[in-house]
């Protein structure tokens, strides 16, 4: 399908539908690898602001981002995202998205010279150039599509409002923009569920591998965290110690999503129907990998904290404990993302883990009453939660992991 009748025109502007068949195309990598940039860029804000203003404002602007991800990833499942006017619409929304990142780490610059840009109204206007062209091309793709065509139009006005209530908080500033942004975050969120499950998802296995693979960028950005915290300092015992612990911790999250989790809930997503699919592909992948996501966001923080603490032997010692804010990224971001986890398998199995249950109550705990403990130690105490916790699942599931990894139907869910 193509808007010109031009032979050229119409190679340059085609759309092209997607197949139930269809996979993850190297455009949507490319886009992915600038959304990286983007949420090192958090990580980078609320560690230069770290307290809870800086984990809010950090917050905030990932929610913004996850939004302008997930519009192109549910795009990118209507049609292929590298070829013709799809494709021209995803390196104008990179672009733009490369904006975004530049602007966050001064979107609440309050000490920001007159000849500086306002970072905050750059953000805002750059997003809306993402959101606004994503709804435009999906128009497009559409086609003769009525219903899908009234979808977006009845998304639009959430949209909008969102938009708009960006760019007023980006030119009052303050503490007001912060309250505007939440405002506008709450239109966008709220709206786009209340207007509706009229969307397509014709390639589901390419839904879940898209959500995935972004799971995998955010473990990657823990990873990067705990050199940023290293960065010029000298190598120690302790530190390559502390370099093990996040290790453990990030190849536990992963093998709690990627062993059987996302196996089996392309499984069911596949299996489901219709609007059924939508709404299936909405809560569990829109919006409760929104917190899985977020988790890792904030243990990145605490452990590019941890790092500095172990590494910068001249203002800390060994001894010392985390701040507050920097123990909370850790046991919380952890335990959010476990809970997220809880969310995902009830919505989509009706059933519930209590193993990542437990899990998630005792790093709750201890991050509430663990101010005393060393950063190292507590790094520790997280890494030991999570590393009996699958150690756990690997036992107590054995033959039902066997069979989900082998594509049979196991008598008990994990």
């Amino acid at each position: 399908m193509s808007v010109f009748s031009n032979p050229r025109l119409a190679r340059l502007t085609r759309v092209e539908a997607t197949t139930p068949e269809h996979t993850v195309t190297p455009l949507e990598l490319f886009f992915d690898l600038v959304f990286v940039f983007a949420i090192t860029q958090v990580t980078a804000l609320m560690a230069h602001e770290l307290g809870w203003r800086g984990a809010l404002r950090g917050l905030v602007v990932l929610a913004l981002l996850w939004w302008a991800w997930c519009s192109y990833a549910w795009l990118g499942n209507q049609a292929r995202a590298d070829e013709g006017l799809v494709r021209t619409g995803m390196i104008i929304a990179t672009t733009a998205l490369l904006l975004v990142a530049l602007a966050i780490p001064e979107a609440w610059n309050d000490h920001a010279e007159e000849h500086h840009l306002n970072a905050a109204l750059l953000l805002a206007a750059a997003l809306g150039v993402v959101r606004m062209g994503h709804l435009t091309i999906y128009w497009i793709a559409a086609g003769e599509d009525s219903g899908l065509r009234h979808q977006l139009l009845r998304t639009a006005v959430p949209v909008m409002a969102a938009i708009v209530l960006l760019v007023a908080g980006a030119l009052i500033g303050g503490a007001w923009q912060t309250v505007l942004w939440l405002v506008a975050l709450a239109v966008d969120y709220t709206g786009i569920y209340l207007a509706g499950s009229d969307w397509r998802l014709p390639a589901p296995g390419h839904f879940a591998e898209r959500h995935g693979l972004i799971v995998l960028i955010a473990l990657g950005e823990s990873l990067v965290a705990i050199g940023v915290g290293i960065n010029d300092l000298p190598l120690s015992v302790p530190l390559v110690g502390m370099a093990l612990l996040g290790l453990a911790i990030c190849v536990a999250l992963w093998w709690s999503y990627f062993d059987v989790v996302a196996t089996v809930a392309e499984n069911v997503l596949h299996k489901a129907t219709g609007n059924d699919r939508v709404r299936l592909a909405r809560d569990s992948y829109t919006y409760l990998h929104f917190p899985m996501v977020a988790g890792i966001i904030y243990l990145a923080l605490g452990l590019q904290k941890v790092a500095e603490y172990v590494a910068d032997t001249e203002h800390h010692t060994l001894s010392d404990p985390l701040a507050t804010t920097a123990r909370w990224a850790l046991f919380g971001g952890i335990a959010v993302y476990l809970l997220a986890h809880l969310g995902f398998r009830y919505r989509n199995l009706g059933t519930v883990n209590l193993g990542r249950a437990v899990a998630a109550g005792l790093l709750l705990v201890t991050g509430a009453v663990g101010f005393a403990l060393p950063a190292l130690a507590a790094l520790g105490i997280a890494a030991a939660i999570v590393v009996v916790m699958i150690a756990y699942e690997v036992v107590r599931y054995a033959d039902a992991r066997a069979a989900i990894r082998h594509h049979q139907t196991p008598a008990e869910p994990t």
